[in-house]
């Protein structure tokens, strides 16, 4: 199996990282690794992921270092929360730049125009829409919650 170009930076900065002795990195990285490796045999058929794939991985690992975090501020637990926030620095080093909420709105506002969404009952429609315009670009309860501010 050939390595994603995404994968391959990962792993040099893993060495890099190693070598450095900076464990917050050593640690996350290894655990993009060892779930890019999951997910490439998961399922049927063992594949390669390509650069969006690790992508998704990388995504769903970020996103889990935010509730991880926010857990542990509602268990009255502030350093463990910031050991997930410093995490999640680390993966959003290889995760394409967020937009800006300025930047969601018009992009949002260009996409319910040009698909003539305008009605809430067209919430499904108008967020298929919208998340195939910012794919892994925002968050998506942000997402859902200005696409149904502007369908009210």
């Amino acid at each position: 199996m050939s390595d994603s170009e995404l994968l391959t930076k990962i792993r040099s900065d893993l060495t890099t990282a190693m070598k450095a002795r900076d464990a917050v990195t050593i640690r996350t990285l290894r655990a993009v690794i060892a779930a890019v490796q999951e997910a490439e045999v998961a399922g049927e058929h063992a594949a390669s992921l390509d650069d969006a794939g690790v992508e998704k991985v990388i995504a769903a690992q970020a996103k889990r270092r935010v509730e991880a975090a926010e857990a542990f501020d509602q268990g009255n637990r502030p350093e463990k929360a910031a050991d997930e926030r410093a995490e999640l620095a680390v993966l959003e080093g290889y995760l394409p730049k967020q937009l800006t909420d300025d930047e969601l709105v018009a992009v949002i506002d260009e996409t319910l125009a040009a698909e003539g969404i305008s009605a809430k009952a067209d919430m499904g429609r108008a967020m298929k829409a919208v998340n195939a315009k910012v794919a892994g670009r925002a968050d998506g309860r942000k997402v859902a919650g200005l696409v149904k501010d502007r369908l009210s």
